[in-house]
């Protein structure tokens, strides 16, 4: 018997890391940036996927603005579809969908995510390769260590060779829903990591969103070639309603499955996330889970992230705070308030204080 054919990474480079601003900025966002180790988000992403025995060549699907970082920083061979417009994620996997064959199995990983255990990530990629080539439409279901309100979930259903049946998708829940999610064991994390059949998931999203899957096919068919870059034609694509590819085809189809992954994943969404991540990493936290880089001095704190590109950050006697210095800007804010930073105006717009 012949070995599986190698499975087609796709490595979906979009968003802006706002909310990791005053580091993630718009000239130099949060996937192009070493937050965790040596290596950019982005250079891990591609070196997950670097066993030419497993993997074949990454399609990398941008916008025009990341070109230069993304070939400055690409590990390889690669192929880089520029998006005329930013549509979400269902319309990005679909224009790499319709430029692999039908038979080929797509491996959807966001650029930003950080995974502790890549033979994990492997291990699962494989798994979840299995089940695509059977026509299931599989999600990586990441195991919860804590009770997370900022992520979806997924709750298993029946047992499938390598996985499970996806019973429902639930949105971002309350503290008290998460804890009860926990507590049950029959749910994980919804980590927007995906392997479909292209053909399949091509098939699919003409069920359930005809208008985008026929103006995917426009772009890609009035498309051009330049080197190893395609761009699509723009008019047909500006026209597409942008939509997840949870909300478009996931939550829709009744192929839905999930394989489970338990290997060290965060995606590194804002700096408590970034604090848990270097918290992990051997040797970077000291005994009360501070975590420094930069010149900086912790005085009776705990759970204390501390980062600076040049001045002194001293704390005293604070818990579970983030201070942040770069290029001139300084932020502080609680674990809580995490979330929150993507709404600052430094953040928004991108300008320096006054």
């Amino acid at each position: 018997m012949s070995a599986p054919a190698r499975i087609h990474p796709v490595i979906l480079c979009g968003g802006s890391g706002t909310r990791l601003w005053p580091v993630s900025r718009k000239a130099r966002p949060k996937p192009f940036l070493p937050l965790v180790g040596s290596r950019t988000l982005f250079e891990a992403a591609q070196d997950r996927v670097g066993d030419c025995e497993s993997f074949a060549a990454p399609i990398i699907v941008a916008g025009a603005q990341h070109c230069e970082l993304i070939e400055a920083q690409a590990r390889g061979q690669h192929r880089l579809v520029i998006e005329p417009a930013a549509k979400n994620t269902a319309p990005a996997i679909a224009l790499a969908a319709a430029l692999l064959p039908a038979e080929a199995v797509m491996l959807v990983c966001p650029s930003d995510h950080h995974i502790a255990d890549e033979t994990a990530f492997v291990a699962a990629a494989l798994a979840a390769a299995s089940l695509a080539r059977e026509d299931w439409l599989v999600s990586f279901g990441i195991a919860p260590d804590h009770p997370e309100t900022g992520y979806g979930y997924l709750r298993r259903g029946e047992p499938l060779p390598g996985g499970y049946r996806i019973a429902r998708f639930v949105e971002k829940p309350d503290l008290a829903t998460a804890q009860s999610y926990l507590a049950t064991g029959e749910y994980s994390w919804n980590g927007g990591i995906f392997a479909f059949r292209a053909g399949h998931f091509l098939d699919e999203l003409a069920r359930h969103r005809p208008d985008m899957a026929r103006l995917v096919g426009e772009a890609v068919a009035g498309g051009r070639e330049e080197g190893t870059r395609f761009h699509p034609a723009a008019e047909p694509f500006a026209a597409i309603e942008g939509d997840s590819v949870d909300y478009a085809v996931m939550e829709n189809t009744d192929r839905a499955a999930m394989v489970p992954a338990d290997m060290g994943w965060s995606d590194i969404g804002n700096w408590a996330a970034l604090a848990d991540a270097l918290a992990a990493e051997p040797g970077l936290a000291d005994p009360d889970r501070n975590v420094a880089r930069g010149p900086a001095d912790l005085d009776s704190c705990r759970g204390v992230l501390a980062l600076s590109d040049g001045p002194r950050v001293s704390v005293v006697g604070l818990e579970d705070i983030c201070v942040v210095v770069c290029e001139g800007e300084v932020l502080v804010t609680t674990r809580a308030g995490a979330q929150r930073v993507g709404k600052l105006p430094g953040a928004v717009n991108q300008e320096p204080a006054r």
